[in-house]
């Protein structure tokens, strides 16, 4: 009897099945659930690191020493209105892309703000490129694009001092190949439409624009021959120069007289105190490298300092600014922040709270403070540099790598763009994850974390060159 009902099923149910496989075969195709799709559902949320990460981008509002704001590589906008104490995201919902390149507040109207999208410093593990301008008319609270989509890197951007419409823009171009988008573009209509008022070539972009501020018509631009490729990066060519435009960017001149012939990645300023001196950091043979000045409006110009500590490392930095009052004083920016107070003949290192410096913000009202970026965040000094405010209060880490335990709460593990590694737990029975619940893992920023998953007392990790 047993037999026979096997059997039985076997005729019944067998037979159907064969038929309904072959019929959904034939009727039936893969469904391909993109990853947006699969992982929809679930919410983000930060746990820190509260260690700020790196800033290309900073700027600061004459007459209210209170309010800044910082671009990071891949965390996108952030505004402090208490002086740095609490800082805020305002670009999140806004802005397609974390990664920024300038900032540039109106000086006649503080709440019209632009933003060059695309971190400048071309390191190898950049976040990602940009994708144009975004313009905010109310203080940050919200934000339009603004055009300039394929520019991928900008440097920087120049307000008008007494028209908010009137911008310059300085567009690095593509990291890794060649581009007809590179070059010095300006608006009259504040951003609605955009001219490509300066090209060098399609291997040249500009790494630095500064305008007289005794006189908006004068502009310099620094342009720069670069590519990176996987192994090195080609900086230097006939395409690097010093331009100067008289005509608001109308018609530009290639400066020459005392610069080196051939030139890298270079970074220029006009002083606020004395509109005919231009101070230059110049990349070029390591003889002739270092900060050139001229006192006669970019005609003539010298070689002050060779110090290498303002020119190594090329294309990571050569930033300089200007002191707005102060004519013998300027900075350049490099791993470390050097100053110099006799004109840019000598340089001595300021302490700062991180290193790797980007960018910086003098107040013209008040050049005792500053903002500056670096690959710590953003930190702001009112004492010329003797003190500066935390960065431990910026979730804005940019990690290389990311691993977990099985512990209960699970641990994660990570490396911290120019930092330490870090450990750090994914939830606490407190008010929120706090310093106290991350610590420095094994090994540097590149770390590659590994522990027993199941027990992670031991943990191991590497550095540069093991």
């Amino acid at each position: 009897m047993t037999r026979l009902f096997t059997a039985l099923v076997s005729v019944l149910l067998v037979p159907g099945y064969l038929h309904a496989q072959k019929k959904s075969q034939a009727s039936t195709t893969p469904v391909v659930k993109s990853a947006d799709s699969l992982f929809k559902p679930v919410k983000w949320r930060n746990i820190g690191p509260f260690r700020g990460g790196r800033s290309n981008a900073v700027a600061g509002i004459p007459g209210n020493d209170q309010v800044y704001y910082v671009g990071y590589t891949g965390g996108g906008v952030w505004k402090t209105e208490d002086g740095g104490l609490n800082w805020r995201n305002i670009s999140d919902g806004f802005f397609s892309v974390g990664s920024i390149g300038d900032i540039a507040i109106a000086a006649s109207d503080h709440n019209t703000i632009y933003v060059g999208s695309g971190e400048h410093a071309v390191r190898g593990v950049m976040t990602s490129y940009g994708d144009g301008m975004y313009k905010s008319t109310d203080a940050g609270r919200t934000w339009k694009k603004t055009g300039l989509e394929k520019t991928r890197h900008i440097s920087d951007v120049i307000i008008h001092p007494t028209n908010p419409d009137l911008v310059y823009v300085a567009a690095q171009g593509p990291v890794h190949g060649n581009s007809p988008d590179r070059g010095i573009y300006r608006t009259a209509d504040g951003g609605t439409t955009w001219q490509k008022i300066l090209f060098a070539n399609d291997s040249t972009g500009f790494s630095s624009l500064s305008m007289d501020p005794h006189n908006p018509r004068v502009l310099y631009a620094a342009s720069w021959q670069h590519r990176r490729f996987p192994w090195t990066v080609s900086s230097g060519g006939p395409g690097s120069a010093i331009w100067k435009s008289t005509d608001g960017g109308d018609t530009w001149s290639k400066l020459s007289g005392g610069l080196p012939s051939l030139m890298g990645k270079i970074g220029v300023a006009v002083s606020g105190a004395n509109g005919n001196r231009v101070f230059a950091i110049i990349e070029t043979e390591k003889s002739k490298s270092g900060l050139y000045r001229s006192d006669d409006a970019g005609k003539t110009w010298s070689l002050l300092s060779n110090n290498q500590d303002i020119s190594s490392r090329s294309w990571y930095y050569m930033e300089v600014f200007a002191d707005p009052k102060n004519e013998n004083l300027v900075y350049v920016l490099n791993a470390p922040m050097m100053r110099s107070i006799d004109g840019g003949r000598t340089f001595s290192n300021i302490r700062v709270g991180h290193g790797d410096t980007h960018d910086l913000w003098i107040n013209p009202d008040n050049p005792e403070n500053l903002i500056l970026g670096d690959d710590g965040g953003a930190e702001i000094t009112f004492n010329s540099g003797r003190s500066w405010t935390t960065q431990m209060n910026q979730p804005t880490a940019q990690f290389y790598r990311v691993n977990a335990d099985n512990s209960f709460p699970y641990k994660i593990y990570g490396g911290q763009q120019d930092n330490t590694s870090v450990i750090i737990a994914s939830r606490t029975n407190g008010f929120g994850i706090a310093d106290g619940d991350w610590q420095a893992g094994a090994g540097c920023e590149c770390a590659y974390q590994a522990f027993d998953p199941a027990n992670p007392t031991l943990v191991y990790g590497g550095c540069y060159q093991g």
